[in-house]
């Protein structure tokens, strides 16, 4: 059989055995025997149809020029090339033009499916290039279950190691000092990976085959950072391409949204207020935006006041920031805050004192809006210990630029101001402050004279504690002199009553003594006794001692 030049498939006078077909409307000449003997359909279209009508019957053919050549080639005897980026769309039409086993042993079925079977569908980077190429015949492969069967492949191989749809995006950043700088290395766990190989990004496929793919990896628990880690890509890729419309835009975010896994903090409250602000500025669904709304409600407390800074949309555009926005998602983290976490109860009062500051100086910010707001930040503040300095603060910047408020309306803006609350300073600067209304000021006055009787109350106490602590001391001290006095007066009396026993033993022995003499000795013998007891018994030793005592004397 004679082989065909590939340019001779392009229809310029078609012979009476070929059969002219129509490609998206490029004309190209088939011979009618080959192609019904590879395909069933065609062989079937033949029976019961003349070959003129053929075009029209076969004018929806699910393929582009390109691929519907390389069939028939095939059908011709050519040899067929296969690759990742036509096996899909060579299947597609194999299928629709029923080219199987039943109908011809060397079928374009089989072959291309044994391709995508070994070739395709094992290899994470080969399945996501033919999905690609699966644009031009993307309803007839869906059909065939070839999308289905790519899915599948992708959801498998995520499951096994989720770092094929990207690194998760941390919440917080390292801190300079850190102890595990591996830790703040975004790619650190990339390195387990070949440095030679590099993953497809499924930030390349259309939104009509992303949005089924992530819902599937979703349904089948593929770990949910990593996912958003991809949708975060996605949104990059494509919303922010000024390549697409509107209309595409605002689908791809639509579709992001819906998509987002519903954990808590899987990406950072900035990120999630930029989607919301694109949501916002192409004008997505109500759902989309009460959706971005709820997740940043739910970790509010990471925000900074610029995010909360969401520029007003539409043709009117009274006020500059959207605050209904801002209040819509204060509500969300009330709904969902845990009532034991005072810090971030605190962090989010003290983030809308921050963002009353900046928006206080709108003109346009009406009363009711401006109270409805520091209502709820002072009612996150019941129960802590902070002041309300940031409250006045944000209040005097509002009242200062809106100087044609009435007395009454002033008095309206300050009613949500807890004055007890405010420090010392505070009170001494809104005592002087003209721009704050009469009644407040006194109420300042007396709440600076209780605070300054309770100083005075507090340093009273604080002196008699102390006085009360040295008397003690003193008592104390004065204790244990006496007790060693007491002691050291019993080691005396001891010692007397030891000397007393001495002495009393002593006089019995004299008094036994005497008794004893004779009462004719008189004095001088008996003081002869004595000395002889004490050692000079010698009459020559004692008259000597008083011829001593005269010659002294």
């Amino acid at each position: 059989m004679a082989r065909r030049d590939a340019s001779s498939w392009l229809s310029k006078s078609p012979s009476p055995s070929e059969l002219e077909l129509h490609v998206h409307g490029m004309p190209f000449s088939v011979d009618k025997g080959l192609l019904s003997a590879r395909s069933a359909k065609i062989a079937a279209l033949l029976e019961e149809n003349p070959p003129e009508k053929l075009a029209f019957l076969l004018r929806d053919i699910p393929a582009d020029p390109k691929t519907f050549e390389l069939v028939a080639r095939f059908c011709h005897g050519y040899e067929l090339i296969l690759s990742t980026e036509n096996v899909i769309p060579l299947i597609s039409l194999a299928y629709y033009l029923e080219m199987t086993e039943s109908h011809s042993d060397n079928n374009l079925l089989d072959k291309t499916v044994a391709f995508f079977e070994d070739r395709v569908l094992p290899s994470w980077n080969e399945t996501i290039k033919a999905l690609r190429s699966a644009s031009s015949a993307i309803q007839q492969a869906m059909h065939s279950g070839l999308v289905e069967a790519c899915f599948e492949s992708l959801v498998y191989k995520a499951l096994a190691d989720p770092r094929l749809l990207g690194e998760p995006i941390k919440v917080s950043t390292c801190s300079e000092d850190s102890e595990d700088e591996e830790a703040c290395k975004p790619n650190a766990r990339r390195k387990l990976l070949s440095p030679d190989w590099k993953s497809e990004d499924l930030t390349t496929l259309s939104l009509q085959l992303y949005d089924p793919l992530i819902h599937a990896m979703n349904q089948h628990g593929v770990q949910p950072e990593y996912v958003a880690a991809s949708l975060c890509q996605y949104v990059r890729k494509w919303a922010n391409s000024g390549e697409n419309e509107s209309i595409y835009k605002r689908g791809v975010i639509e579709a992001v949204e819906r998509l987002l896994p519903p954990e808590k903090g899987i990406l950072p409250c900035k990120l999630l207020f930029e989607m919301l602000r694109f949501a916002i500025c192409v004008e997505c669904s109500n759902d989309c935006r009460s959706g971005f709304e709820i997740r940043i409600g739910k970790q509010l407390d990471q925000a900074e006041v610029k995010d909360l800074l969401i520029p007003s949309q539409g043709y009117s555009k009274e006020i500059q920031y959207d605050i209904e926005c801002v209040r819509r998602i204060l509500k969300h983290f009330y709904s969902n805050y845990c009532s034991t976490d005072v810090s971030g109860i605190i962090s989010v009062a003290e983030l809308i004192e921050e963002f009353l500051m900046e928006v206080a100086s709108d003109i346009d910010l009406r009363i009711d809006t401006f109270v409805s707001l520091a209502e709820m930040s002072m009612a996150a503040s019941l129960g802590t210990q902070r002041n309300s300095d940031g409250m006045y603060r944000a209040i005097d910047i509002y009242l200062d630029k809106h100087r044609y408020l009435t007395e009454v309306e002033r008095e309206e803006v300050c009613r949500v101001l807890d004055c007890q609350k405010m420090s010392p300073e505070a009170c001494e600067h809104a005592a002087k402050n003209e721009r704050f209304p009469v009644r407040f000021v006194v109420q300042v006055l007396l709440v600076a004279q209780m605070q300054l009787r309770d100083t005075v109350t507090k340093e009273v106490q604080v002196f008699d504690d102390k006085l009360r602590r040295e008397a003690v001391e003193d008592e104390e001290k004065k204790g244990l002199d006496e007790e060693e006095v007491r002691a050291e007066m019993e080691r005396m009396s001891i010692k007397v009553m030891e000397l007393e026993r001495e002495c009393c033993m002593m006089r019995e022995e004299i008094e036994h003594t005497c008794t004893h003499q004779k009462s004719k000795r008189g004095k001088a013998s008996m003081w002869r006794k004595m000395k002889r007891k004490l050692g000079c018994a010698s009459s020559t030793h004692d008259c000597n001692c008083q011829a001593k005592r005269k010659k002294r004397f």
